[in-house]
């Protein structure tokens, strides 16, 4: 019987060591630190009409699937995604490429939060197009096109592999949106290149 009485003196205090503070709240879901590497870029010049400056952490690839000979790959090993660029000439279909490309980031709109468009226009060197800042969830975080509007088309879209999550991929499609943009800003035409048939 004492015995019974030590035990339940001991178990009265472990629970009374238990009470007190009743404001609980659940820690947040942590992810791991990423590093990003430092920028430096390097000169994209192939048999492709055009050229452009990209990351020296990625690897510009011809595309295996594809039966177009300027169509690329910008691979971002480290970081698991992929920039798909596939080049067109144009004729008089111009209008059916840019309602095209639309099209593809449409289909995101049922998990973006928000699709922020902004023109591209350098008239110098007659670079004309669009970049659409795909926000949230989606499975493209950014697409874009460029053209000059009379013979030349490229159309760019940024996948990861990875499940779609804004909270832990954030960091890394911000740094890789910087660099899509500087492709962007350096991307020029070749005028003097070959010009493939569609």
């Amino acid at each position: 019987m004492r015995k019974l009485s030590q035990i339940s003196i001991l178990l009265a205090l472990c629970l009374a060591g238990c009470g007190g503070n009743t404001d609980y709240s659940p820690k947040r879901t942590g992810y791991f630190r990423i590093s990003l590497p430092e920028r430096k870029y390097t000169s994209f010049v192939s048999a492709c009409p055009f050229t452009f400056e990209y990351p020296d952490y990625a690897l510009v690839l011809p595309d295996s699937t594809s039966r177009h000979p300027f169509w690329i790959n910008i691979v971002f090993p480290r970081f698991r995604c992929n920039v798909y660029v596939s080049y067109l000439t144009l004729d008089t279909n111009l209008v059916a490429y840019t309602d095209e490309c639309r099209k593809f980031v449409v289909e995101h709109e049922v998990k973006a939060s928000a699709i922020n468009e902004q023109q591209v226009v350098n008239r110098k060197e007659r670079i004309y197009g669009m970049i659409y800042d795909i926000e949230g969830n989606a499975a493209s975080n950014m697409q874009f096109y460029l053209t000059d509007s009379t013979r030349n088309f490229v159309r760019g879209a940024l996948y990861f592999y990875a499940v779609p999550n804004k909270d832990s991929l954030e960091p890394v499609v911000n740094f890789v949106k910087q660099d899509i943009n500087h492709i962007i800003q350096t991307f020029r035409w070749r005028s003097n290149s070959p010009t493939p048939s569609n």
